[in-house]
């Protein structure tokens, strides 16, 4: 599906405040998500594939573990569900420490005092956490913003505006860093600009350039200001 790309509203010339997805962007996490559930359904019985896979991007703690329940056909609650699937995510940052994303700490110390920074995502709080405390940068976080507080997970605009509240930023100040087209979507939505930057582990879907403002190929070459004025 293509999506046609939505006119840049009117907007201030520069950005307040810059809002991080979290896997793809900052970690490269949705590769142990795949893995983490793949795991799960095998321990059950069931097969995990790469539609069932495709199907979670975005959803919010309690919209994934009701979808799992469903397309495997489990005989247990939703909380169960919750429980061993992120439990296998926060095994692994235990263990393995956060699968950093290249640029990922050194931006955000690089934006650190220029801009108010948040992380919104679909990632739950304890998920979100594990991964900041990895890649030792959270107390560059000025907030900390999951889908399961917001309400719906993307492309809902909730998180993202429950982001820019925390902020004491207005929305159209914010600029969003997402590389899925459900983000993107949802950034939009909240009436925000909003950067492409693919993760080459798990390419966006089809549509994502075209309804991002603006599109990089690399964290590293993030200037907020730049793209704001370009």
């Amino acid at each position: 599906m293509t999506v046609p790309r939505p006119d840049r509203p009117k907007t201030p010339a520069h950005f307040r405040a810059v809002l991080f997805d979290l896997d793809g962007v900052l970690v490269d996490g949705m590769i142990w998500w795949r893995e983490v559930r793949s795991q799960f359904a095998a321990a059950h019985g069931r097969h995990w594939s790469e539609s069932d896979e495709a199907a979670m991007h975005g959803a919010n703690t309690h919209e994934w573990s009701a979808e799992i329940r469903e397309r495997l056909g489990l005989d247990m609650s939703e909380d169960d569900i919750e429980k061993a699937v992120v439990g296998g995510l926060l095994e692994r940052y235990a263990t393995k420490g956060a699968p950093a994303i290249g640029g990922a700490a050194e931006t955000l110390r690089r934006l650190s005092g220029r801009y108010r920074l948040g992380v919104a995502s679909s990632s739950p709080i304890p998920v979100i956490e594990a991964a900041l405390a990895g890649l030792h940068v959270r107390e560059l976080i000025d907030a900390v913003t999951s889908s399961d507080e917001a309400g719906a997970g993307k492309p809902e605009p909730d998180v993202f505006l429950l982001a820019a509240r925390r902020l004491g930023v207005d929305p159209a100040e914010c600029l969003v860093v997402e590389d899925s087209l459900n983000g993107i979507l949802g950034a939009r939505a909240a009436g925000m600009r909003v950067v492409l930057i693919p993760d080459a582990s798990v390419p966006p879907a089809p549509g994502a350039r075209e309804a991002a403002t603006y599109f990089l190929r690399s964290l590293c070459d993030l200037d907020p200001d730049r793209l704001a004025t370009g």
